[in-house]
Protein backbone atom coordinates (compact mmCIF):
# COMPACT_ATOMS: atom_id res chain seq x y z
CA UNK A 1 0.00 0.00 0.00
CA UNK A 2 2.73 2.73 0.70
CA UNK A 3 4.12 1.75 -2.34
CA UNK A 4 1.13 2.53 -4.12
CA UNK A 5 0.80 5.25 -2.66
CA UNK A 6 4.15 6.58 -3.37
CA UNK A 7 3.41 5.34 -7.17
CA UNK A 8 0.20 7.80 -6.97
CA UNK A 9 2.28 10.52 -5.72
CA UNK A 10 5.10 10.53 -7.87
CA UNK A 11 2.78 10.66 -10.78
CA UNK A 12 1.12 14.31 -9.54
CA UNK A 13 -2.36 12.65 -8.78
CA UNK A 14 -2.40 14.45 -5.44
CA UNK A 15 -0.56 17.73 -7.20
CA UNK A 16 -3.02 21.19 -6.75
CA UNK A 17 -3.53 22.94 -9.86
CA UNK A 18 -2.00 25.92 -10.42
CA UNK A 19 -4.53 29.10 -9.10
CA UNK A 20 -5.44 30.58 -12.19
CA UNK A 21 -4.23 34.07 -10.78
CA UNK A 22 -0.75 32.42 -11.54
CA UNK A 23 -1.66 31.59 -15.35
CA UNK A 24 -1.76 35.72 -15.85
CA UNK A 25 1.16 36.76 -17.45
CA UNK A 26 3.01 39.70 -15.91
CA UNK A 27 1.68 43.19 -17.14
CA UNK A 28 -1.70 41.79 -18.37
CA UNK A 29 -3.52 43.42 -15.53
CA UNK A 30 -2.98 47.20 -14.90
CA UNK A 31 -4.62 48.75 -11.69
CA UNK A 32 -4.48 52.47 -11.36
CA UNK A 33 -7.50 52.79 -9.34
CA UNK A 34 -6.97 56.14 -6.83
CA UNK A 35 -4.48 57.61 -8.32
CA UNK A 36 -5.96 61.60 -8.74
CA UNK A 37 -5.07 61.00 -12.96
CA UNK A 38 -6.02 63.48 -15.38
CA UNK A 39 -4.39 60.94 -18.28
CA UNK A 40 -2.16 58.30 -18.78
CA UNK A 41 1.13 59.86 -20.04
CA UNK A 42 3.16 58.96 -17.10
CA UNK A 43 2.17 55.04 -17.54
CA UNK A 44 1.80 54.64 -21.20
CA UNK A 45 4.78 52.13 -21.26
CA UNK A 46 2.69 49.49 -18.18
CA UNK A 47 0.10 49.28 -21.42
CA UNK A 48 0.99 46.83 -23.68
CA UNK A 49 -1.58 46.55 -26.50
CA UNK A 50 -1.76 41.85 -27.06
CA UNK A 51 -1.11 41.56 -23.40
CA UNK A 52 -3.45 43.96 -21.33
CA UNK A 53 -6.61 42.65 -20.79
CA UNK A 54 -7.70 44.07 -17.66
CA UNK A 55 -7.71 48.16 -16.72
CA UNK A 56 -8.64 49.57 -13.56
CA UNK A 57 -8.76 53.25 -13.52
CA UNK A 58 -11.98 53.46 -11.24
CA UNK A 59 -11.78 57.04 -9.22
CA UNK A 60 -9.64 59.08 -11.04
CA UNK A 61 -10.27 62.53 -12.49
CA UNK A 62 -10.34 61.29 -16.22
CA UNK A 63 -12.17 63.84 -18.21
CA UNK A 64 -11.26 62.34 -21.28
CA UNK A 65 -11.12 59.22 -22.45
CA UNK A 66 -7.48 57.98 -22.58
CA UNK A 67 -6.35 57.67 -25.89
CA UNK A 68 -3.68 54.93 -25.08
CA UNK A 69 -6.67 52.29 -24.38
CA UNK A 70 -7.97 52.64 -27.39
CA UNK A 71 -5.14 50.48 -28.48
CA UNK A 72 -5.12 47.64 -26.51
CA UNK A 73 -6.37 45.17 -28.92
CA UNK A 74 -6.24 42.38 -26.15
CA UNK A 75 -8.30 44.41 -23.12
CA UNK A 76 -11.38 42.33 -21.98
CA UNK A 77 -12.42 44.69 -18.46
CA UNK A 78 -12.17 48.28 -18.46
CA UNK A 79 -13.04 49.82 -15.39
CA UNK A 80 -13.67 53.51 -15.46
CA UNK A 81 -16.06 54.14 -12.86
CA UNK A 82 -16.07 57.42 -10.80
CA UNK A 83 -14.50 59.84 -13.49
CA UNK A 84 -15.66 62.74 -15.19
CA UNK A 85 -16.22 61.39 -18.71
CA UNK A 86 -19.35 62.49 -20.94
CA UNK A 87 -17.75 61.04 -23.97
CA UNK A 88 -15.98 57.81 -25.72
CA UNK A 89 -14.00 57.91 -28.86
CA UNK A 90 -14.05 55.67 -31.87
CA UNK A 91 -13.03 52.02 -29.83
CA UNK A 92 -13.29 49.86 -32.97
CA UNK A 93 -10.17 48.47 -32.45
CA UNK A 94 -10.91 46.85 -29.06
CA UNK A 95 -12.83 43.98 -30.60
CA UNK A 96 -12.30 41.61 -27.66
CA UNK A 97 -13.48 43.96 -24.95
CA UNK A 98 -16.46 42.11 -23.11
CA UNK A 99 -17.02 44.54 -19.97
CA UNK A 100 -17.16 48.18 -19.86
CA UNK A 101 -17.81 49.68 -16.58
CA UNK A 102 -18.56 53.54 -16.27
CA UNK A 103 -21.05 54.47 -13.23
CA UNK A 104 -20.80 57.32 -11.99
CA UNK A 105 -19.72 59.68 -14.90
CA UNK A 106 -20.88 62.30 -16.80
CA UNK A 107 -22.66 60.10 -19.82
CA UNK A 108 -26.01 62.57 -21.17
CA UNK A 109 -26.28 59.07 -23.48
CA UNK A 110 -25.26 55.66 -24.20
CA UNK A 111 -21.88 55.92 -26.34
CA UNK A 112 -22.23 54.98 -29.94
CA UNK A 113 -19.18 53.52 -30.16
CA UNK A 114 -20.25 50.48 -27.68
CA UNK A 115 -22.50 49.12 -30.88
CA UNK A 116 -19.20 48.72 -32.88
CA UNK A 117 -17.50 46.06 -30.29
CA UNK A 118 -18.54 42.35 -30.82
CA UNK A 119 -17.38 41.03 -27.54
CA UNK A 120 -19.18 43.44 -25.09
CA UNK A 121 -21.47 41.30 -22.72
CA UNK A 122 -21.30 43.87 -19.84
CA UNK A 123 -22.55 47.38 -19.67
CA UNK A 124 -22.30 49.62 -16.40
CA UNK A 125 -23.65 52.99 -16.73
CA UNK A 126 -25.50 53.79 -13.27
CA UNK A 127 -24.90 56.44 -11.90
CA UNK A 128 -24.78 58.62 -14.91
CA UNK A 129 -27.14 61.47 -16.12
CA UNK A 130 -28.55 59.54 -18.99
CA UNK A 131 -32.10 60.62 -20.22
CA UNK A 132 -32.88 57.75 -22.82
CA UNK A 133 -31.89 54.17 -24.14
CA UNK A 134 -31.06 54.07 -27.89
CA UNK A 135 -32.98 52.00 -29.75
CA UNK A 136 -30.09 50.15 -31.30
CA UNK A 137 -28.83 48.94 -28.19
CA UNK A 138 -31.94 45.88 -27.51
CA UNK A 139 -30.66 44.79 -30.85
CA UNK A 140 -27.09 44.56 -30.34
CA UNK A 141 -26.42 41.10 -29.80
CA UNK A 142 -24.51 39.36 -26.66
CA UNK A 143 -25.35 41.36 -24.20
CA UNK A 144 -25.67 39.53 -21.32
CA UNK A 145 -25.57 42.15 -18.11
CA UNK A 146 -26.47 45.84 -17.86
CA UNK A 147 -27.23 48.18 -15.45
CA UNK A 148 -29.16 51.80 -16.20
CA UNK A 149 -29.95 52.20 -12.12
CA UNK A 150 -29.94 55.78 -10.39
CA UNK A 151 -29.99 57.62 -14.06
CA UNK A 152 -32.55 59.83 -15.65
CA UNK A 153 -34.52 57.43 -17.75
CA UNK A 154 -37.73 57.39 -17.90
CA UNK A 155 -38.86 55.00 -20.57
CA UNK A 156 -37.29 52.18 -22.23
CA UNK A 157 -36.81 50.84 -25.69
CA UNK A 158 -40.15 50.21 -27.62
CA UNK A 159 -38.30 46.69 -28.66
CA UNK A 160 -37.11 45.48 -25.03
CA UNK A 161 -38.10 41.94 -26.10
CA UNK A 162 -35.29 42.49 -28.21
CA UNK A 163 -32.68 41.91 -25.70
CA UNK A 164 -32.91 37.75 -26.77
CA UNK A 165 -29.40 37.14 -24.88
CA UNK A 166 -29.38 39.35 -21.53
CA UNK A 167 -29.32 37.85 -18.20
CA UNK A 168 -29.91 41.13 -15.62
CA UNK A 169 -31.03 44.16 -16.33
CA UNK A 170 -30.58 46.90 -13.42
CA UNK A 171 -33.18 49.72 -13.21
CA UNK A 172 -33.06 50.47 -10.07
CA UNK A 173 -33.79 54.05 -8.77
CA UNK A 174 -35.33 55.18 -12.15
CA UNK A 175 -38.65 57.20 -12.19
CA UNK A 176 -40.19 54.20 -14.33
CA UNK A 177 -43.86 54.06 -14.31
CA UNK A 178 -45.97 51.38 -13.27
CA UNK A 179 -46.96 50.60 -16.78
CA UNK A 180 -43.80 50.19 -18.01
CA UNK A 181 -42.28 48.62 -15.37
CA UNK A 182 -44.84 46.03 -16.50
CA UNK A 183 -44.06 46.12 -19.89
CA UNK A 184 -40.75 45.06 -19.55
CA UNK A 185 -41.47 42.28 -17.17
CA UNK A 186 -43.80 40.62 -19.67
CA UNK A 187 -41.28 41.58 -22.41
CA UNK A 188 -38.12 40.00 -20.81
CA UNK A 189 -39.90 37.07 -18.58
CA UNK A 190 -36.75 35.08 -18.25
CA UNK A 191 -34.45 38.19 -17.39
CA UNK A 192 -33.01 39.21 -13.53
CA UNK A 193 -34.80 42.67 -13.61
CA UNK A 194 -33.97 44.96 -10.87
CA UNK A 195 -36.73 48.01 -10.34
Amino acid sequence: LAAASAVLLATGCYEEPVPASKTVPAGARVYLQDKGLKDLAAHAAALKPGLVDYVNLDRNALEAFPPELAKLTGLKWLRLNVNRLSALPDLKALVNLRRIYLKNNRFTSVPETLKDLPALTDIDLSGNPLVGIPEWLPKKPGLKNLSFSRTGIKRLPEDVSAWKSLHSLQLGDLALGAEEMKRTREALPDVAIVF
